[in-house]
């Protein structure tokens, strides 16, 4: 899939639309969800132009996916949900629906975020 420039968190990456920050650092933005799932629910976003997890891991470099996952480290410790515990997701490809084709990890805690998914039969 090709990376489209024109998506909302390119948009914010180039400070054309606001969004409210909780952590950047060279490798990384990460701001509150507009529309929360939990009550911590944070996006943690790379600077780069990846479209999901397959771009990101087969283009960006070693110091960038680095850079990324101690973003997130860094993130959930910034806001107090380390000890507790915290969920990260990643939707990929439009059976997960990814609404936004720029790679990105939820941060969800602040409550028990119950189960993972629910079983299904065959």
């Amino acid at each position: 899939m090709a990376y489209d420039s024109g998506n909302v968190f390119a948009k914010i990456l180039r400070g054309e639309i606001p969004c409210d920050k909780v952590y950047e650092d060279d490798h990384a933005l990460a701001f509150k969800d507009i529309r929360p799932q939990a009550p911590v629910h944070v996006l943690v976003i790379p600077k780069g132009p990846y479209a999901d997890t397959d771009d990101f891991a087969d283009n960006a470099s070693d110091a960038e996916i680095a850079g990324f996952f101690r973003a997130v480290g860094k993130v959930s410790k910034q806001l107090g949900v380390s000890d507790a515990g915290y969920r990260i997701l990643a939707n990929h490809g439009p059976h997960a629906h990814q609404e936004v084709m720029h790679f990105h990890l939820h941060i969800f805690a602040g409550r028990d975020l119950g189960g993972m998914i629910k079983r299904f039969s065959d």
